[in-house]
């Protein structure tokens, strides 16, 4: 079998979501099998390039797995011409410069989200790459959930009949920092940072929306920052500039309606941390990270409002759970390999830098409507 080998600049892993999911779980799953099979007796092998501002962080992490390349010199790594692809998981303030220069260097990217601060960056990076010629993604990752994978599934076998509504709850308690350490880093409190749960969840509800049920045609949202104050990485206290819960309702192309929930400042009384509810004329699901549970219309009971009397039947009980019918795979595993055989083999990816910016649209225009108290539309967008 032939092994063709692609380089991969992977600048911001020593970050949790970098180091964890698109590192660990992603490339380095890869190489564990062996390799990506591409057929006809190819295969593919990614060596991670490994780029940071931390040396003793790379260094450390690269030993930890065998890894021999790695830089806190980002323009020398794109100036390698063996170099095929850059990846970037920074934070979200540093993300355009460093993309622009790969871009300018002819390398195909891919990145995690929010691509920019603004609509007006990251509808710049997409014309630029599209410029360039060169290959361009973005995760999408909770789309290729095994939860919302189910949920597909239903759509596609028109299990719901019409579908109506949507209404999705995320969130959980992020810990202030002072008592008990956050699992959050500071900067996400930190609007000057790019933080905030706006910025960081509405990117996510805008391809998963657009993906299942249609385009967002318009927005309402309240946003609020529920902890003041918060303690940081050195047990500093800071005061928390960004949003820590979001609460919007989207108009959907076709006529769905659907509400998300955001919120780092609620406890979990549900069996996952984000989970989904749609609601059709046929019958109905409940998905979350994994799971998902259904209710036809020839199964949904007659329940009749009586304050009066003690609840004697258990509606969660009355739900069917949706078998898995497939082996499901890391969900960001899964992307990478797409975006892989689209760089190497050309083969069709529509999850690009302008499907990014829909995100960054959506995240900007939620803000304005909480800071303006009214319903936006959200127009098309395009190169």
């Amino acid at each position: 079998m032939t092994r063709r080998t692609v380089r991969i600049a992977m600048n911001g892993v020593t970050g949790r979501m970098g180091y964890r999911q698109h590192l660990v779980r992603s490339i380095l799953a890869l190489r564990e099998q062996g390799g990506l099979d591409l057929g006809n007796g190819e295969t593919l092998w990614p060596e991670p390039v490994l780029v940071g501002r931390r040396e003793h962080a790379l260094r450390a992490l690269a030993e930890r797995h065998g890894l021999t390349e790695w830089s806190t010199d980002l323009d020398a790594v794109l100036a390698d011409e063996t170099i095929d692809l850059y990846f970037d998981a920074q934070v979200t303030s540093a993300r355009v410069e460093a993309i622009k220069k790969a871009v300018a260097a002819g390398k195909h990217v891919y990145t995690e989200k929010p691509t920019a601060t603004d609509l007006e960056g990251a509808l710049e990076l997409a014309r630029l790459a599209e410029a360039a010629g060169i290959k361009h993604g973005v995760v999408q990752d909770k789309i290729f959930l095994p939860g919302l994978l189910k949920l597909k599934r239903l759509i596609d076998g028109g299990f719901f009949g019409q579908i109506l509504s949507v209404r999705g709850e995320f969130g959980y308690w992020v810990f202030e920092g002072d008592w008990q350490d956050a699992q959050r880093p500071s900067w996400n409190y930190r609007a000057e940072d790019g933080g905030g749960i706006v910025v960081d969840m509405f990117p996510h509800w805008e391809y998963v929306l657009h993906e299942l049920f249609g385009r967002v045609t318009g927005v309402t949202a309240q946003v609020a920052t529920h902890i003041p104050q918060r303690w940081d990485e050195q047990g500093k206290p800071y005061g928390a500039t960004a949003d820590d819960a979001a609460y919007g309702i989207f108009q959907l192309e076709g006529g769905v309606v659907a509400q998300i929930n955001s919120s780092w400042a609620v406890r979990v009384h549900r069996d996952e941390l984000v989970e989904f509810q749609v609601d059709g004329t046929h019958g109905s699901a409940v998905a979350g990270l994994r799971g998902c549970r259904v209710q036809h219309r020839s199964a949904t009971p007659k329940p009749v409002w009586n304050p009066d009397i003690p609840v004697a039947e258990s509606f969660r009980d009355q739900w069917q759970e949706v078998p898995d019918n497939a082996e499901f795979d890391n969900g960001f595993k899964a992307q990478w390999e797409l975006f892989l055989r689209h760089v190497v083999l050309d083969e069709p990816y529509h999850w690009d830098l302008l499907a990014g910016a829909r995100g960054v649209q959506l995240a900007e225009l939620g803000l304005r409507s909480s800071a303006e108290g009214r319903r936006l539309e959200v127009p098309e967008i395009a190169l």
